[in-house]
């Protein structure tokens, strides 16, 4: 399939894919004329790397760990993707997300008192509803 397709079918648009292919996570033949040719895999690999970057891995982690993925809803490594400076990148992208999390919690926590403190509660709106309607 052509890059359009591939576009079409995963929702990444086609800057994206190239951005991939220039990133070596990608990796289309050529057809005669130039234009980028994909196989039915690249569906899947595609969406793998979606979920990937979505959950904020760098493309040089994903580039270092992609040969030892099998599935984009699993991933498998094989022993030997796993070497030191692999792990502690790993490591460090997981320190990384996790107070990337802590921090989202706090906003969230932060606005719904917010919302708590400028919302009107049921029983208040209900008696300003009454209010009204008088």
């Amino acid at each position: 399939m052509r890059i359009g397709e591939l576009s079409r079918r995963t929702g990444v648009p086609t800057r994206m894919l190239r951005y991939y292919e220039e990133q070596d996570l990608l990796h289309p033949e050529r057809a005669e004329n130039g234009y980028r040719v994909y196989d039915e895999t690249a569906v899947s690999r595609v969406q793998q790397l979606r979920g990937l970057l979505d959950s904020g891995l760098t493309t040089e982690i994903i580039r270092r760990i992609l040969p030892f993925l099998n599935r984009p809803d699993q991933i498998h490594l094989h022993p030997e993707c796993l070497t030191p400076e692999t792990a502690a990148l790993l490591r460090e992208e997981a320190e990384r997300i996790h107070q990337r999390v802590e921090c989202l919690a706090r906003n969230r926590d932060a606005i719904y008192a917010y919302l708590d403190a400028v919302q009107p509660k049921d029983a208040e709106v209900d008696a300003a509803v009454d209010a009204a309607r008088t």
